[in-house]
């Protein structure tokens, strides 16, 4: 290793979150984080360092010049840091389907295995592939890592990741997969960190954000998650619709009605929040409507998002404490509150003001079960992987 820095990539659909850490005998720290985003016009790269918070514009013109974008955006960090310590570089990867169960070193071989699952993670997978053949264009010389979000989910038993299909169909790779595991993977070990007996018990994490998952652990490991094989499943997200009977998209197709493309877009982008608002994909839109349809948006997330702990609380055999993290579970009480008004009878019961505060421990003293709040960080778990990959040393 020529260097003892290390560049995380989290991709996106429409930013890239970037971090940039140092290694140090007790693993990558953080110096600084950002986040590209391609939605903004101009093109922006939002940059925290020391806790100062910088909104820098970019020249280059939208993601079809990702190596433009790529060179600003090390130019930028260039400014403050010394890239030439700069070794290596981890990319967030959303599907692995069932060739990878870890974390890997990127070679032409790993990188073609993750090309022929596009399919399976069309929203994610092609952004993810672009950034990393950038990085090689304009940075060959770093050593390039993927951390993959199926890969928490390998605990899980065959059961459970099955469908109801013939068998043949799933030996060919039509399963539950799960995602969000880089974040479940952290509030995992960060549970483990705070509360080593409760992270040993029955746990419903709750990733709620622009993309929304739930996902049921026992000692650590996933034993059900609400995504299945693609990331449309499990509860309403901001754009997606969350589960949906297959009738309705056979309904779609049949005759010609629609075309396979716009069902696809329907199903990824107008739908959700977006779609049963009819205002906003955004809670904070929402929360602060007096529409009733922004209310019946807000009020049948909950609703699935409660059905869908129930259903994993089923499998665990049990609950012991739910975990909210991800944007929306990190920063939204109210949505908190509808979804634990609605759990009342598994023994949740909040505290107004710690869930107001956003307070670490967020359920009252009668509670059954924990109601905890820990803010997840899958740029560290990219670094901390692609550190054991990469057998950095100090």
């Amino acid at each position: 290793m020529k260097g003892d820095l290390l560049l995380t990539f989290n991709t996106g659909s429409s930013t890239v979150k970037v971090g940039l850490f140092e290694m140090r005998a007790g693993g990558p720290a953080g110096l600084a984080r950002g986040t590209i985003d391609f939605r903004a016009d101009p093109l922006t790269f939002r940059l925290t360092e020391g806790g100062e918070d910088r909104t820098l514009p970019l020249k280059a013109k939208g993601e079809e010049a990702l190596a433009e974008v790529l060179a600003e955006t090390f130019d930028l960090l260039g400014a403050d840091f010394d890239l030439a310590r700069l070794t290596a570089a981890g990319h967030r990867v959303v599907h692995g389907g069932d060739r990878f169960a870890g974390p890997v070193r990127l070679d032409d071989d790993a990188i073609a295995a993750i090309d022929a699952l596009t399919e399976m993670a069309p929203l994610h997978q092609p952004q993810s592939l672009r950034l990393i053949r950038a990085m090689r264009a304009i940075h060959g010389e770093l050593a390039q890592t993927a951390s993959f979000d199926t890969a928490f989910h390998r605990t899980e038993s065959d059961l459970v990741r099955r469908f109801a299909i013939p068998r043949h169909l799933h030996d060919a790779g039509i399963k539950r997969y799960g995602f969000h595991g880089l974040s479940y993977k952290y509030i995992a070990g960060e549970l483990a960190r705070r509360e080593p007996a409760l992270a040993a018990g029955k746990i419903v994490v709750l990733h709620l954000g622009s993309g929304a998952s739930i996902c049921g652990m026992e000692g650590g490991e996933s034993r059900d998650t609400s995504m299945g094989f693609s990331t449309l499943d499990g509860i309403p997200m901001a754009t997606r619709t969350g589960a949906l009977d297959p009738g309705v998209i056979m309904h779609l197709l049949g005759q010609g009605r629609y075309p396979l493309a716009d069902v696809e877009d329907l199903l990824y982008h107008r739908s959700g929040l977006l779609g049963v608002s009819g205002i906003s994909a955004d809670t904070r839109d929402l929360l602060a409507s007096d529409r009733a349809e922004a209310k019946e948006a807000l009020d049948l997330f909950a609703l699935r998002i409660a059905g869908e702990v129930a259903r994993i609380a089923a499998t665990l055999g049990g609950l012991d404490a739910l975990v909210f993290t991800a944007g929306i579970g990190e920063h939204q009480p109210e949505v908190r509150a509808m979804v634990a008004a609605r759990l009342a009878w598994l023994g949740l019961a909040l505290d107004p003001a710690a869930n107001a505060a956003n307070a670490p421990r967020i359920s009252g003293a009668g509670s059954r079960i924990a109601g905890l709040v820990i803010p997840t960080d899958e740029e560290q778990v990219i670094a901390d992987e692609a550190a054991s990959v990469l057998d950095f040393t100090t």
